[in-house]
């Protein structure tokens, strides 16, 4: 895959997840931070830094992606979210509008 096909998310931690740029694009948030016009460090370098997103919420965000594109393409399966992580997964979600 080619580098400017995927992004990097990195975690509080600096835990750092390369995923499809088309996965990525489930998030609004994401997708301005990617589509700005301007000189902004998301945009050049394809990756976005989450200061306030723990590594284990940022992971399973990402698996939502994917889950999210595979749902949209007709494919319904289940996206199990453990109840532990219910919380901080509501209060990203809000944050990347997805």
């Amino acid at each position: 895959m080619r580098k400017e096909d995927t992004v990097k998310l990195i975690s509080a931690e600096g835990y750092e997840f390369i995923i499809d740029k088309k996965a990525a694009m489930v998030s609004q948030t994401i997708r301005n931070m990617l589509t700005s016009p301007g000189s902004f460090a998301e945009t050049e370098h394809g990756e976005v830094t989450f200061p306030e997103i723990s590594t284990v919420i940022l992971e399973k965000i990402c698996q939502y992606f994917y889950w999210s594109l595979q749902y949209a393409s007709g494919k319904e399966t289940e996206f199990h979210i453990e109840p532990e992580l219910t919380l901080e997964l509501m209060m990203a979600a809000n944050y990347l509008h997805t």
